[in-house]
């Protein structure tokens, strides 16, 4: 039974997740602060966290960043600042989904069902090998990437979409494509959710940041 820590401070935000998410068959666990958070974190084993932003204490943000320092567990943040730089430093510090408030119980769920599902077995998608792309290198089995020898520092989503691209390398991908493969899902594509990925990922491309070519209208493909 997968287990998931709601972290947010007001009660009845984590009552009403709880009971949708004990509905679905999942575990449940709460905490009122980032730091009740991490501390949980550290001390037992999560499947997923669907945080809040604003929290008194220690935000979300904050806790999400040093979460991810010792543990690859799947974020989902709710927030009901729902800003372009809200959303783009969310997924700076590791965010793997964001859920603007109010929100959808029911689109929530359907949105830990398909992280659930990718992260449980991250080695199936990657499939095993060595892909290489001019300077960049992609590990597969180590789930690692290298740029010019050096080891690139990319969230689990970052890794996702590159390796999309370049098994891609050539083929124009569509946005709801990319949506579909990496995030699991289509029918939420209404945000810029990709566009600000591929800016991030981008960033940490250094010289081979123009690799990915943007198609006007459509979405993006990878040249080497």
């Amino acid at each position: 039974m997968p287990r998931i820590l709601v972290v947010d401070d007001e009660p009845n935000i984590v009552t009403l997740i709880s009971r949708y998410a004990q509905r679905e068959g999942y575990d449940i666990a709460t905490a009122s602060d980032g730091r009740e958070a991490i501390e949980k974190c550290r001390s037992d084993g999560f499947d997923l966290i669907v945080m809040d932003v604003m929290m008194p204490d220690t935000d979300g943000f904050t806790a999400c960043k040093k979460i991810k320092e010792f543990s690859d567990i799947p974020v989902i943040m709710l927030s009901a600042r729902g800003t372009e730089f809200d959303k783009l430093f969310g997924f700076e510090v590791g965010v793997d989904d964001y859920v603007t408030k109010p929100f959808s119980p029911m689109e929530l769920m359907a949105r830990i069902k398909v992280i659930l599902s990718h992260s449980r077995a991250p080695e199936q998608k990657s499939g095993g090998g060595q892909l290489t792309a001019g300077g960049i290198e992609i590990d597969t089995l180590g789930l690692t990437v290298t740029i010019d020898g050096e080891k690139a520092d990319l969230t689990a989503k970052e890794y996702a979409l590159l390796l999309l691209l370049v098994k891609n390398k050539g083929i124009v991908l569509s946005r709801d494509r990319i949506l579909n493969e990496v995030w699991g899902y289509d029918s939420f594509g209404v945000d810029r959710t990709v566009d600000w990925q591929i800016k991030l990922l981008r960033g940490k491309l250094g010289a081979y940041r123009d690799s990915i070519k943007t198609v006007r209208g459509v979405g993006y493909k990878f040249e080497a």
